[in-house]
């Protein structure tokens, strides 16, 4: 058994932070293409008169930081292209996330305990 001195203890803090970090961009990776899988899924069926789908994936949005609990996490967000048209205002529906706003930099907990610093 080997006692661990100070430089190995802040170079396992610095790796579990960044273990933490990388935990916390996959959860949110993975959690946001389910989100978006099932929108695609709930409207499947909507085609236009040449049967393409109205709701279909459209890449990934540009890459951008969040900050979290976990720390600053990059996030590159699945796009949708819908082209379903609301009949009551006539305008183009829009996929929004209801995990990843498209205005969100900060986690809500974080945003909430900031002003308290």
């Amino acid at each position: 058994m080997s006692v661990v001195g100070e430089e190995g203890r802040s170079e396992f803090v610095i790796d579990l932070d960044e273990l933490v970090c990388e935990g916390a961009r996959r959860m949110l990776a993975v959690a946001l293409e389910e989100e978006v899988a099932a929108y695609i899924a709930a409207h499947a069926g909507e085609v236009d008169e040449r049967g393409h789908r109205l709701v279909r994936r459209n890449g990934h949005a540009r890459q951008r930081t969040v900050t979290t609990g976990a720390g600053p996490v990059p996030v590159a967000a699945p796009r949708v292209d819908d082209r379903r048209v609301d009949p009551a205002s006539g305008e183009r529906v829009r996929f929004r996330s209801v995990i990843l706003p498209p205005w969100c930099r900060k986690s809500p907990k974080v945003a909430e305990v900031l002003p308290l610093l």
